[in-house]
C-alpha cells in the first residue's frame, strides 16, 4: 500500500450490497403484506371454525342431555303407568265388592228369592264392568274344539253333539282384548 488514504479501491475488503431500485422494493413489500394478508386470513378463518366447532360440541352436549331427559322421563311414565294401569278397574270393582258385602250383610234377614236376586245383580254388574274393560267371556258349548281357546280335560262319547266338539263346558275362559286370559275347560265329544 502506498500510504494513499481515501481512496475508494483501497476498501475492497468490505462487500458492497447491490443497490435495489424502487421498484424492487415495492413488490418485496407488497409479497410480505399479501402474506401477512394470507396469514391474517387463514387465522380468521381457522378462528371462525373453531367457533362453529365448539358451537357444535355445545349443540351436541345439549341434545344429548336432553334426550337422557326424555329417556327418564318415559321411564317414569312407564313405571308410573305400570302401577296405576288397573286403578280404574279396580274403582269399577269396589262396586261389586260392595253389592256382595250388602248381600252377606242382609244375609239372615231375607229370603233365598231375594238372596238370589241380589246374587245374579251383582253377576250383572261384574259382567258389565268385565265388559267395559274388554273382558270377554268364552263359553265354547257347542262349538267345534279350538286348542288355542280350549283346554279339553277328558273325551266322552255322545251322541247329540259331533265328534270333536264341545259336549261340556267345566270352567268357562276369558279374554282380554283378543288376548287369552285363562282358557276354557271342557269335556269334547268322542265318537261313539
Amino acid at each position: 500500500m502506498n500510504g494513499q488514504a481515501g481512496r475508494p479501491d483501497d476498501n475492497v475488503d468490505e462487500p458492497v450490497e447491490p443497490m435495489e431500485s424502487d421498484a424492487t422494493k415495492l413488490a418485496t413489500d407488497e409479497v410480505e403484506k399479501s402474506g401477512s394478508a394470507e396469514q391474517q386470513q387463514e387465522l380468521s378463518e381457522l378462528d371462525t371454525l373453531k367457533a362453529k366447532a365448539d358451537e357444535n360440541y355445545d349443540n351436541y352436549l345439549r341434545a344429548a342431555a336432553e334426550l337422557d331427559n326424555v329417556r327418564k322421563r318415559a321411564a317414569r311414565d312407564i313405571e308410573a303407568a305400570r302401577q296405576f294401569a288397573l286403578e280404574r278397574f279396580g274403582k269399577e270393582l269396589l262396586a261389586v265388592r260392595d253389592s256382595l258385602e250388602m248381600g252377606i250383610a242382609s244375609a239372615d234377614n231375607a229370603s233365598v228369592e231375594s238372596l238370589l236376586e241380589g246374587s245374579a245383580a251383582t253377576l250383572k254388574l261384574l259382567e258389565s264392568t268385565m265388559q267395559q274393560f274388554g273382558i270377554d267371556e268364552i263359553d265354547p258349548a257347542g262349538e267345534p274344539f279350538d286348542p288355542e281357546l280350549h283346554e279339553a280335560i277328558s273325551m266322552q262319547p255322545s251322541e247329540d253333539i259331533e265328534p270333536g266338539s264341545v259336549l261340556m263346558v267345566v270352567q268357562k275362559g276369558y279374554s282380554l282384548n283378543g288376548r287369552l286370559l285363562r282358557p276354557a275347560m271342557v269335556i269334547v265329544a268322542a265318537d261313539s
